[in-house]
């Protein structure tokens, strides 16, 4: 096999949705200040008890059923999430026990709010290596539990779910190479520390960074996977804020493409924003099989990663 693909989606989120009027009863806040600023209407909440495992768990049974294939088939889970609270066993693990895996590699990867396409880039290539067959990538974040609700400014972003994708291998390859980076001295403009842990950001500093340095990687993504950004079908970017994702897909000249913005219904859910966005997206039947999609992840750390796939 010369390549990977991914073969099926699937997605999850709490039931519980917190309104922007609901949060205004709570800080110093307003809807208008939100939609305004961020593009944001609402977000999902998870329970106390409702952990990042199960969450993740419940995403990756969702795109395992869509794909087909039985849980013996799968030899590797990478799960990208930065507020699993449990070190061992890792969430990847308790997701193959959940699912019944027999015996596949499990891995955390930690890489903030580009988890998922650093992860998804992981699982290509273990594929073509031939380190594995078949993956289940998953992206998950139970982001509420990290926030500081008196900071008005951070916590009318943060919302909880997960999304995840089966890939396997495949005879022409479907998922483009990946292109990664960080700006580690800014790594301090996007923190989750201390105990309890808390998230808090430089907003500013993250916006300028975002608008101005990252179009112009986005776009060697897309020359590295010998697609032109004006014949990508659709954009999917870390869900972070509107008023990034709208000047960063403009930027690219993704002119033709569908730019996702989940981040209205689902808020910034970090790790889980691209799948959750993707498997939406596609479950939706607006973008044709086979059609180029760009993932660019990017956040903490002042890390980014991005690959162009074909739509399953």
């Amino acid at each position: 096999m010369s390549g990977s693909r991914v073969l099926a989606l699937g997605h999850y989120q709490p039931a519980r949705v917190l309104t922007n009027d609901e949060l205004a009863a709570m800080v110093d806040t307003s809807d208008e200040w939100i939609r305004t600023r961020v593009g944001i209407r609402t977000r999902r909440v998870a329970e106390p008890t409702e952990t990042v495992a199960d969450m993740a768990g419940q995403a990756a049974a969702k795109a395992l059923a869509n794909s087909g294939l039985t849980p013996a088939d799968i030899d590797l889970v990478l799960v990208a999430t930065c507020t699993a609270v449990d070190r061992s066993p890792n969430t990847a693990a308790r997701v193959a026990a959940a699912l019944g895996l027999p015996s596949p590699a499990v891995m955390d990867i930690n890489v903030v709010c580009a988890g998922f396409t650093h992860a998804l880039a992981t699982a290509d290539h273990a594929i073509r290596a031939g380190s594995a067959t078949n993956a289940l990538v998953v992206g998950v974040e139970k982001f509420t539990a990290v926030a500081d609700w008196t900071d008005r400014t951070t916590c009318v972003l943060v919302g909880d779910g997960a999304g995840a994708a089966v890939v396997t291998a495949s005879a022409e390859p479907e998922i483009g190479p990946v292109v990664w980076g960080s700006v580690p001295e800014m790594g301090h403009a996007v923190r989750i520390e201390g105990t309890p842990s808390r998230f808090a950001q430089e907003g500013q500093s993250v916006y300028r960074w975002a608008t101005t340095q990252l179009p112009p990687i986005a776009r060697t993504v897309c020359e590295r996977a010998g697609v032109a950004p004006e014949e990508l079908a659709a954009v999917v970017l870390h869900q972070a804020n509107l008023r990034i994702i709208e000047p960063v897909a403009r930027k690219l000249g993704a002119v033709n493409a569908i730019v996702a913005s989940d981040v209205t219904e689902s808020g910034n859910t970090s790790a889980a924003s691209i799948p959750l966005a993707l498997s939406k997206l596609v479950a939706s039947g607006r973008v044709a099989p086979g059609a180029p999609i760009l993932l660019f992840g990017f956040g903490g750390n002042l890390s980014y990663a991005g690959q162009v796939i074909r739509c399953p």
